[in-house]
């Protein structure tokens, strides 16, 4: 089946790509989750819309890319969370917290799309992520998870 990706999908492409999938994998998960839509001859529109979109919203050069990674890399991000008394948070970390503690100290607005956790974050103390910047760019940002 051809669909059009409208969110990047690992291993498959980014928004705005006219991918052939299995017709399964895209009706049980890619367009219930609106990672896609079906594609028509009316949906090349679409396709220039969610290219546009994403050109806006990308980072387009390495150099542009290194230069986001030296902020990532020099800031201080510390994530306030609820914890019990062992250190141990009510839930985790999501991609999103991460994102939107990487803005709140200072630093520039990252997609949680491209925070990349590893592992999942349950404790208090310090811990790494990666943010993906670019194909060949990937920062590594400490984060401080601290009790709130």
């Amino acid at each position: 089946m051809k669909i059009i990706l409208t969110h990047e999908v690992s291993g498959l492409g980014a928004a705005g790509d006219v991918v052939d999938v299995k017709d399964g994998y895209a009706r049980n998960y890619l367009i219930p989750r609106r990672f896609a839509i079906r594609w028509t001859k009316g949906g090349e529109q679409d396709v220039a819309q969610i290219r546009r979109g994403r050109k806006i919203r990308e980072i387009a050069t390495i150099e542009q890319a290194n230069e986001v990674k030296g902020q990532l890399e020099g800031a201080k991000v510390r994530l306030a969370v609820r914890a019990g008394e062992a250190g141990r948070l009510f839930g985790s970390v999501t991609q999103a917290d991460v994102a939107s503690a990487i803005k709140a100290s200072g630093g520039p607005e990252v997609d949680k799309r491209r925070v990349e956790l590893g592992s999942p974050i349950k404790t208090l103390g310090a811990h790494q992520v990666s943010v993906r910047l670019h194909a060949d760019v990937v920062a590594k940002v400490g984060i401080e998870v601290i009790a709130a």
